[in-house]
């Protein structure tokens, strides 16, 4: 049983009424990858605008493993405390990263974001030496079109990133960074400049399937 963690912020988490990109990756995996899977994690919710809170179970369609460590407003900074506990008492082998936009746009520089990507691999691999983690780098927003320090510290953190995830590989333990998806567009791809709508969860589920794909043979390259 491979055990596939999702990790992320608002884009990942997803709202009332949405599939999310977690539903459409499970949705491949069980067409494409030859083995028993699931997706784990502590907790299972949706955000609820209205609520202003993680309370909501309306998924677009409820059946599917629902579980994931992703919240609405939280980075790399809140999910460094607690992945270590999520991986244990989870079992993960493969962490599904999707983080950085709320840390850059609220509460850390490029550089201080960095570390506290260092801190989440370790405290990762402090239970459990073997899990995989593919990352994918900050994508395209609405406020990097409008904010140009803002866009400029997502460039900065993006490179900073790539050559952590180089410098952190490991075979026993290895670091995948996924490319942004192809073509990716905000105006199209999401609903307000920044949460996908359907085709955006589309485009994200494909950047970490076919980086699986090419690099760790995991399934097949993704179809919508």
């Amino acid at each position: 049983m491979l055990r596939f963690m999702p990790v992320g912020d608002s884009m990942t988490i997803g709202s009332a009424g949405e599939h999310t990109w977690r539903y459409r990756m499970w949705q491949h995996l069980r067409d494409t990858y030859g083995g028993p899977f699931a997706l784990v994690g502590p907790r299972e919710t949706l955000y609820d605008k209205a609520a202003g809170a993680p309370v909501s179970y309306e998924y677009a369609d409820p059946d599917f493993p629902r579980a994931h460590l992703a919240g609405w407003g939280e980075g790399w900074q809140h999910m460094a405390p607690l992945i270590a506990e999520a991986v244990r008492s989870c079992r993960a082998d493969v962490l599904l990263v999707s983080l950085g936009l709320i840390d850059l746009g609220f509460y850390t520089n490029a550089e201080q974001t960095a570390e506290n990507v260092h801190r989440f691999v370790a405290e990762a691999r402090s239970a459990n030496p073997r899990v995989r983690m593919a990352v994918l780098p900050v994508i395209p927003n609405v406020r990097a079109t409008t904010d140009a320090p803002f866009a400029a510290q997502v460039t900065r953190f993006n490179e900073l990133l790539a050559k952590t995830i180089a410098d952190l590989d490991e075979p026993r333990s290895p670091l995948l960074l996924a490319s942004p998806p192809p073509s990716y567009d905000i105006n199209l791809d999401t609903y307000d400049g920044t949460h996908p709508n359907a085709s955006g969860e589309h485009r994200i589920a494909a950047a970490f399937a076919d980086a699986m794909h090419q690099a760790w043979d995991v399934g097949e390259p993704y179809e919508e």
